[in-house]
């Protein structure tokens, strides 16, 4: 097995603390946002052996087994991060297979190159997301009840805003989100940005759960994006807590520290909280329109001592142990790719010594034996396929 040397990207939502805290190093004052831990070619993960990705490429059926290579192709299905929001993500919804492959041929076919700030998908794949909180974690998740919305709204009294609100009572479910959606973001830039700036002013009046969109406006002042978001669910994680984004689902990550994986791509058509391009038609095509409970989902335990986070998808799957020092190994060997990350304590992975925020990945067919190494339970996440 391999200890993993990653990259940290930089990106300006990210805390300025929280990773460095976790691998207990002084902050440098610059925001790190996301740890990643795989075979992605942006950043491929560093081994005593080379570049993962380099690894798998010369090596695929070693490295990765022949039922994954099979089912996925010669790579890493997913990518495994540590995310460190200390401003709100983009909203943003991602498609389905069938529709990243027909958007991504379209693109090809119509010659928009890659880099092009219009271009919305980089690939053919969808990205199925799941992420763990590690501590109190904010974020918006799928669509509230358009009534429920429309009472959010209208608490702002907000003359620009009636209008929206009359929308929401006055149509089917799917119809009332569509014509929101599509007024908000399609609404002339400085007629909208007026209205966010008084509808941000509401909020920090009202305070209580509008505190959430002041945050949010304060970030993003004149985005209507901020209007958008109170069409959202708020979820408020504690750690240990998931939530799973499947296709179409509108989302954003506004604060905390989580455990993230998701499967390879690229693909994201955005909604609102961001200067890079939006969509609206395109986006209206993916993303579902109905109203919907985030899910929040909890670990089931198994006899075995791992507990994991049910998903219904097979690029990735994610689970935890927590092991007391002293406790008998468990023994983690398996077919399929795995990678290991420590989030508290310490453990062993064979021979390696994980401490927070270190990572380990275990080719296909490896022993993988793992245990606490004292002090106090150590947790680790385990990342792997379903073949």
């Amino acid at each position: 097995m391999d200890r993993l040397s990653n990259t940290v990207r930089p990106y300006a939502w990210g805390s300025t603390t929280a990773i460095p805290e976790l691998l207990g190093v002084a902050p440098t004052g610059e925001p790190q946002a996301e740890m990643w831990m795989g075979a992605h070619p942006g950043a491929p993960s560093g081994t005593d052996r080379g570049a993962l990705s380099e690894l798998i490429d010369a090596d695929p059926v070693r490295e990765l087994g022949a039922a994954a290579v099979e089912k996925f192709g010669p790579r890493l299905p997913f990518l495994l991060k540590l995310l460190a929001a200390g401003a709100p993500l983009s909203l943003q919804v991602h498609p389905d297979l069938a529709q990243a492959k027909e958007g991504y041929d379209a693109e090809e076919r119509a010659g928009i190159p890659m880099d092009a700030p219009s271009r919305n998908y980089k690939d053919a794949n969808h990205k199925p997301e799941l992420i763990c909180a590690l501590t109190p974690f904010d974020g918006l998740c799928g669509f509230r009840e358009p009534t429920e919305a429309a009472d959010l709204i209208a608490a702002l009294d907000v003359d620009s805003l009636k209008p929206y609100v009359d929308l929401l009572h006055a149509h089917p479910e799917e119809a009332a989100l569509r014509e929101v959606l599509t007024a908000v973001l399609s609404a002339d830039p400085q007629e909208m940005a007026a209205t966010v700036t008084e509808a941000a002013a509401a909020c920090e009046r009202l305070g209580g759960g509008y505190a959430t969109y002041a945050s949010i406006a304060h970030h993003f002042p004149g985005d209507p994006g901020v209007i958008a978001a109170m069409l959202l669910n708020h979820v408020q994680l504690q750690p240990g807590e998931a939530l799973f984004l499947g296709a179409g689902v509108p989302h954003a990550y506004l604060d905390g520290l989580g455990v993230e994986i998701m499967a390879n791509s690229d693909n994201v058509l955005r909604c609102g909280l961001t200067p890079k391009h939006v969509d609206v038609p395109e986006l209206l095509r993916i993303v579902r329109l109905e109203a919907a409970d985030p899910g929040v989902l909890r670990p089931e335990a198994s006899p075995t001592g791992e507990e994991l986070y049910d998903t219904p998808i097979d690029e990735f799957r994610l689970s935890r142990y927590v092991l007391a020092p002293g406790a008998e190994p468990r023994d983690l060997s398996a077919h399929t790719p795995q990678i290991l990350l420590c989030t508290a304590g310490g453990v062993t992975v064979g021979e390696l010594t994980l401490t927070p925020g270190q990572s380990a990945f275990v080719p296909a067919g490896e022993k993988a034996e793992i245990s606490g190494t004292g002090g106090g339970p150590g947790t680790v996440f385990r990342a792997t396929v379903v073949v």
